[in-house]
């Protein structure tokens, strides 16, 4: 170029320069037209992929972006039958000349002139190739075209690439392109096992594929079979120690060769072969994959268990079928192999076809709020730091957390009921929001976001401020895909490992990675697998509840958008998401009712013919007896006994503990008791709380009274006594008190119970806006 360049500063006339330049650039513009062609400029890239599950049975095909059927194979792979036939039927001479044939031009020339019309042409394999590459109009100009583009490819290939470009792009019927798509879709065999009869058929088609379509026009199709048979006797590729050569293609024109074909298009898990599609590496790379056969690298065989994939399809359909009262449209399922993680069935929504119905949405990959699914998570991450104790009793009250720039975050469950102390068994087994927010808010937003992360959870890519507390109860977004792979994490007692969709090398999935102390796990496995242990929230006889040990949760978005169930047993997990890809919520329908029927199906026929075995206890935990109701040790009071797993340095101070006092945070929950099994034996100033201070407004003592409020006493005397001085009335559990500024001590006792609280209250400077406000409680 620098030679060229000083050539050109070299010319004195400013015409000569441009003229120079001219031809330069249109030199440059023409060179790739005069290039030869490799094969590797012409390589195939965009095939079809076929797909089998994991024991051979077909799922499906998926055309190319053009929606061709494609499969490339090498030219070794392919019958020498088939070779014969299609050079004796397309060009006898391919191996002798160049891009042209010249005998075949002055022969067609001559035929044309004699009979005034075309009777026969003159393209050769590599012509016929060019116009495959770069289709041209049938005119003069178009041929020439042609005929140049044969020639670079003869330039730069040799002839065994011209014949494998050519027969790999081989129109063979509808959008079937080359051999071995042809073979397999009409013979469900590869091209390298195909016959002389069968070889001969798939040679006569490309003449002209609507003409000789097999399924339309069998007769036409077994003439020019007659005639490619012929041909191999002229070309003597039929030769063989028979009675004639004729003959002998005379009774293979009269074989009878059955069509065998495999059905056409998707048979089963069609969001699973979209999805894989899109994983799977470039073609070159899939060659490298083992397949089905070591001669047939066009299918690739998946995991998918192909007639439990279709059972599940139709559970899908059934379920949606019977929640259609409650505004229920959408569904999605996941079956996994606990053993090995793969995936086993894959629906991502009860009708692929049906676009009307968003058919093609995938819920398995669509991001989705999660509802309380998250919640095992966060109280594993408690145990295994210690925050929690497996005996650890949580507060199951009325919980406000401020949150800069937005209103008080008060937690709570759909029924708008709170249980007071319950343990963390109950508390996660019964999906109760306010403790698992407690649990949260020791763990720190951040810490368990980052263990989502190590679980597979990469759609969370908030901050923690974005998510804050809420996020145990499912303000962030995942996937079925992402929590049925976490789920399996649980199964696998910390053993984090990805699925597994297909056998081949080219998708190898990451190592496993093993989360801290399996133990907890266990217990996570132990808390979801107790069906007592929910029976608050679910009953004992729901759907969650199977005849075999299974671990289970629930989670309902908010609005009920959204119903997930998700469990596992010690072979499979299983993931169901029901709900309505539009957005819209649901009819009163939560995860016991929307994706737990759906679940339940798919866990008893996965079961049907063997139980799964037990889950392993938590290895190092000693069981206690303890109170069902309280979760303290049994007392003569107590009606249910139950068993708690105990860390052994916990044993002695659970045994040695014989009171239990509730702290402040238990106030306002109490008071709304009626009936509390921890009402009978404690005594609690509910109001005042202790070290209130409370203001008292000019010309407005009159008005202002406190009520001196009182819990744990149903019918015994109570004695109030202020400052030491004993307040004389009647009332027992409750007074009102007019304020007066000072520091107070207040007590109430009641035989040999007794509870008392200081609090304050002081002279106000202005009048009030607004009466009974206390700064200590705003």
């Amino acid at each position: 170029m620098k030679a060229i360049l000083r050539s050109l500063l070299k010319i004195k006339h400013t015409g000569k320069v441009i003229l120079a330049v001219l031809v330069i650039c249109l030199v440059i513009r023409l060179l790739p037209y005069f290039a030869p062609i490799r094969a590797a400029d012409i390589a195939q890239n965009q095939l079809a992929m076929q797909f089998s599950d994991r024991n051979g049975l077909p799922l499906g095909t998926l055309l190319t972006r053009d929606q061709e059927h494609t499969s490339v194979v090498p030219l070794n792979q392919v019958s020498p039958q088939f070779i014969h036939a299609i050079l004796a039927a397309e060009d006898g001479s391919f191996y002798h000349h160049g891009a042209l044939d010249m005998k075949a031009v002055i022969r067609a020339s001559k035929e044309a002139i004699h009979a005034k019309r075309i009777v026969s042409g003159a393209s050769t394999i590599t012509m016929q190739l060019a116009r495959m590459l770069d289709p041209v109009p049938r005119t003069l100009w178009g041929k020439m075209q042609e005929i140049w583009l044969s020639w670079r490819l003869v330039a730069g290939m040799n002839k065994d690439e011209i014949l494998s470009a050519y027969i790999n792009r081989l129109p063979m019927g509808g959008n079937i392109y080359g051999v071995e798509a042809a073979a397999q879709t009409y013979f469900s065999i590869p091209a390298s096992d195909l016959n002389l009869a069968q070889a001969s058929l798939l040679a006569a088609i490309p003449n002209n594929p609507t003409y000789f379509n097999p399924y339309q026009h069998w007769e036409r199709l077994k003439q020019r079979q007659k005639y490619v048979l012929n041909r191999m006797v002229q070309e003597k590729y039929i030769s063989r120690a028979m009675p004639t050569a004729a003959s002998y293609a005379a009774r293979t024109q009269s074989e009878k060769v059955v069509f065998q074909s495999r059905p056409q298009g998707i048979i089963a898990a069609p969001h699973f072969l979209f999805w894989l599609a899109n994983q799977i590496p470039p073609n070159k790379e899939r060659n490298q994959a083992p397949l089905l056969k070591a001669e047939d690298k066009s299918v690739i065989r998946t995991t998918i268990n192909r007639p439990l994939q279709q059972f599940v399809e139709a559970q899908v359909q059934q379920v949606i079928s019977s929640l259609a009262a409650n505004n229920v449209h959408d569904a999605s399922a996941l079956v996994i192999d606990n053993h090995t993680g793969e995936v086993l069935a894959y629906v991502g929504s009860p009708d692929y076809f049906n676009e009307a119905k968003l058919g093609r949405n995938d819920g398995v990959q669509a991001l989705r709020q999660p509802g309380s699914t998250l919640k095992p998570f966060v109280y594993e991450l408690a145990l295994e730091k210690g925050l929690i104790r497996p005996n650890t009793i949580l507060a199951d009250v009325p919980a406000h957390y401020a949150i800069p720039g937005a209103k008080l975050y008060s937690p709570t469950d759909y029924t708008e009921s709170f249980l007071g102390p319950v343990r963390v068994r109950i508390a996660l087994a019964n999906s109760l929001n306010v403790p698992a927010v407690r649990v949260l808010e020791k763990v720190g937003v951040q810490t368990f976001l980052e263990r989502l992360h190590q679980l597979g959870f990469e759609h969370l890519n908030q901050t923690p401020e974005h998510y804050g507390l809420g996020l145990t109860l499912g303000s962030g977004e995942v996937s079925l895909w992402e929590l049925a792979r976490a789920y399996l994490t649980i199964a696998r007692q910390g053993d984090a490992t990805p699925l597994v969709s297909t056998f081949s090398n080219s998708l190898l999935p990451t190592p496993h990675s093993q989360l801290p102390n399996h133990t907890i796990w266990q217990l996570i496995t132990n808390i979801l697998s107790d069906n007592h242990a929910r029976a608050t929230a679910f009953g004992v006889d729901s759907v969650l509840n199977l005849p075999f040990p299974a671990a289970v949760k629930t989670g309902t978005s908010s609005n009920f958008r959204d119903t997930w169930t998700i469990g596992f047993t010690t072979d499979y997990t299983v993931a169901t998401w029901v709900g309505n890809f539009n957005g819209e919520p649901m009819r009163q329908v939560s995860g016991v009712a929307g994706a737990a029927p759906l679940w339940n199906r798919i866990m008893l026929h996965l079961h049907e013919h063997q139980e799964p075995g037990d889950f392993p206890p938590p290895e190092g935990l000693v069981q206690l007896p303890i109170c069902a109701i309280s979760g303290l040790r049994p007392t003569p009071d107590c009606t249910s006994v139950v068993q708690e797993y105990f860390y052994p340095e916990d044993k002695i101070a659970y045994e040695r503990e014989n009171q239990f006092n509730l702290p402040p945070e238990y106030d306002e929950w109490l008071a709304k008791q009626q009936q509390s099994s921890f009402v009978s034996t404690n005594l609690r100033i509910l109001s005042p709380h202790h070290g209130d201070l409370f203001l008292l407004y000019p010309g407005e003592e009159a008005k202002q009274k406190l009520e001196f409020k009182l819990a744990g006493n149903k019918s015994a005397p109570v004695e109030w006594w202020l400052n030491g001085e004993k307040l004389d009335t009647n009332s027992a559990n409750s007074l009102f008190w007019n304020l007066r500024p000072g520091k107070w001590t207040l007590e109430a006792r009641s035989g040999e119970m007794s509870d008392k609280v200081s609090f304050q209250v002081e002279l106000a400077n202005l009048k009030p806006t607004r009466r009974g406000f206390s700064i200590s409680n705003f």
